[in-house]
């Protein structure tokens, strides 16, 4: 059990460090390539803040362990909105002025929603996993129109224009993308292999550890981004981020799992959390658009999703261990 516990701490540390790495020089070479600030945030900062979610969904899934993945995604959407925007709004009140990202909210409100259709009927099929791969390249296309129609005067132009690194060797570049890579792939086998065994020992199922122990570990890249931004001003960017990245979950994580080891979704997934997931979702979009018209996540709406992340992980921690 111990060394399963610190296989999941170094597969954590491994794939933060990792994906930021990546992140940063795959970004850097899309810049240098003469791709727009804005249209690198919306798309491959967004896919590269995902990255780790990603990695571990198609690694258990090949491992025959698809519920990871799939707590994984479901688990991440829920840490994002419930506990990195929770613990951001009590730092400084999110503002939130950019059209590009209130356009990218009812993106994922629609998302969430495919995602709720599809598990309906309680499996999650190769057919799943391919409508929810071909929505995510119409979802790409999509992100890439609204930044050629976003105006120049849109504050989150300037924030992705400021934290976009610039390199001028592309050499360097790459080396950062394939150490990243690299670094990702071990520390999501290090991580997958590490959580099945936990999970295992302590007879909960690994829907349980993804959600409760691999989401919390593979959204770190989101905390700490949001809270570097919210602290510069950047209130577009922490909300970009965490709307591309629960898109990219819930398309790209979850399709990947369907296609590569078509499942029968476990109960209590449709019970509870696919039903918290869009909750948390719901409520972000009813913040986002407040009728008061200051379109902001203030300190009380962020303590608010605070404590109803805590509750709901304090709740599946208590089920599973009675």
């Amino acid at each position: 059990m111990l060394w399963s516990f610190i296989e999941v701490i170094i597969g954590l540390i491994l794939l933060t460090w990792g994906a930021d790495r990546f992140v940063e020089g795959t970004a850097a070479a899309a810049r240098k390539l003469g791709m727009a600030p804005l249209l690198v945030g919306l798309t491959i900062l967004a896919f590269g803040t995902s990255a780790p979610e990603i990695i571990v969904s198609a690694l258990s899934a090949l491992r025959g362990e698809p519920d990871l993945a799939i707590g994984n995604a479901l688990g991440s959407n829920i840490v994002n909105i419930g506990l990195v925007l929770g613990i951001v709004a009590l730092i400084r009140p999110i503002e939130l002025t950019s059209a590009t990202i209130r356009r990218e909210m009812a993106t994922l409100m629609a998302v969430s929603l495919l995602v709720v259709v599809l598990f309906l009927d309680g499996n999650l099929g190769r057919r799943d996993g391919a409508v929810l791969l071909g929505a995510l390249v119409l979802v790409v296309f999509w992100m890439i129109k609204i930044g050629f129609r976003s105006p120049d005067d849109d504050p989150i132009v300037a924030e992705y224009e400021a934290e976009i690194p610039k390199f001028h060797n592309m050499k360097i570049m790459l080396f950062w993308l394939f150490t990243g890579l690299v670094t990702l792939l071990v520390g999501a086998e290090l991580l997958v292999g590490g959580a099945i065994n936990v999970a295992r020992m302590m007879g909960v199922s690994e829907v349980v550890i993804g959600i409760v122990l691999v989401a919390f570990g593979t959204s770190l890249p989101e905390l700490a981004v949001s809270i570097s931004a919210v602290l510069k001003g950047e209130y577009g960017l922490v909300l970009g981020n965490i709307i591309g990245s629960n898109i990219f979950n819930s398309l790209a994580v979850v399709g990947i799992a369907g296609v590569i080891a078509p499942s029968i979704l476990p109960a209590s997934v449709l019970s509870l959390h696919i039903l918290v997931m869009v909750g948390f979702t719901l409520g972000l979009f009813v913040i986002t658009y407040d009728c008061d018209g200051k379109y902001a996540i203030r300190k009380r709406e962020g303590l608010s999703l605070l404590v109803a992340f805590l509750a709901y992980e304090v709740y599946v921690i208590m089920l599973n261990l009675a």
